[in-house]
């Protein structure tokens, strides 16, 4: 995913006057030593200071905008709170909250990595840190590796099991980026990488994996394509210039019937959840209240403005978080 919605728009007298005096000073020998300059593979030529390079990476990895962390975290938490029948502990929550930021911020790094050559043809991404040439592509793979292995050594604080399980984590985080060159559903393989968690916290409180474990998996795949959906439908047009595949250029003049199909799909999936696991009208009232803004989402895209359609995305924050205020508000009455 590509979390940047604010577009270009053009380039400015002041940096075209800029780009005029750089190539005069480039001629005549006196092009000052700090600007940042950009080889043909786009690795930066000249050197900053340690400052800078971790400011880059913190934009490299989105830290800035966590609406990425959130969704990855929000079917993670109804996993572990379901598993562990309430509250898991500091230990595992911390873990996996810890993991979520590691991985997502992994997944971007490894995203721009893939996408480089197709994000300097897109106006919302085209001023990224590798894009533009202030990182290499090889400080963005190894910012990636470093981040995934600090994650991967958090679940020696699980056990056995989940180790296992972070081997498939980790290929569906490594698949994903590339996944849209080959298929219009990229979206199923981002779906599957941000909830694969889901089984994960099912073996981390040695809860086996059951019927529940699998429709909440299910679930928040259909949540993912129908988040990312939205998400797609913003940069429709540059990706049919550049012939990069989406669900929103697969689905056409049908994303929208689509969308919200699909959050019905998953509403019913998650009624399905609660009625295994007997929960309380504190669940089926979060489900509520997802409802009411699927609803408020299926407004804002109806017409399919770019801008609404990123407003609708970042909306689905509040959806997962009213999903996991009803788990959470069962177990903690019925403590």
């Amino acid at each position: 995913m590509r979390h940047n919605h604010k577009l270009a728009s053009g380039v400015s007298p002041e940096v075209k006057s800029t780009a005029r005096t750089t190539h005069s000073q480039t001629a005549n020998g006196t092009r000052p030593l700090n600007r940042v300059n950009t080889d043909p593979q786009g690795a930066p030529t000249s050197n900053h200071g340690l400052f800078f390079r971790l400011q880059q990476y913190a934009l490299l990895v989105r830290l800035h905008k966590p609406i990425g962390i959130l969704l990855l975290l929000w079917p993670t938490l109804w996993a572990l709170w379901i598993a562990a029948d309430g509250f898991p502990g500091w230990t595992l929550f911390l873990v996996f909250f810890t993991g979520t930021v590691l991985m997502r911020s992994a997944g971007c790094a490894m995203n721009d990595y893939a996408d480089q050559h197709i994000d300097r043809h897109v106006s919302r991404t085209r001023e990224r840190p590798l894009t533009s040439g202030r990182i290499s592509a090889a400080e963005a793979v190894g910012v990636a590796i470093v981040l995934a292995f600090c994650a991967f050594l958090l679940l020696f604080l699980t056990n056995y099991t989940t180790l296992l399980m972070s081997i498939v984590a980790l290929a569906l985080a490594t698949i994903y980026p590339f996944s849209k060159r080959f298929t219009h559903l990229p979206q199923l393989f981002l779906g599957a990488a941000f909830s694969w968690g889901i089984p994960m916290a099912y073996t981390a409180t040695e809860t086996p994996l059951d019927k529940t474990t699998w429709l909440l998996f299910i679930a928040s795949v259909l949540w993912a394509l129908a988040y990312d959906t939205m998400y797609a439908m913003v940069d429709r047009k540059d990706d049919l210039k550049i012939g990069v595949k989406s669900s929103a250029i697969l689905f056409g003049e049908a994303d929208v019937p689509i969308i919200v199909t699909t959050q019905l799909m998953m509403l019913a999936t998650l009624a399905l959840v609660g009625q295994q696991e007997g929960l309380s009208q504190y669940y089926f009232g979060g489900l509520l209240l997802a409802l009411c803004l699927a609803v408020y989402q299926f407004f804002l895209i109806r017409n399919r403005a770019p801008s609404k359609c990123f407003d609708a995305f970042l909306n689905n924050n509040y959806f997962g978080m009213v999903v996991f205020a009803g788990i959470f508000l069962h177990y903690a009455n019925a403590a």
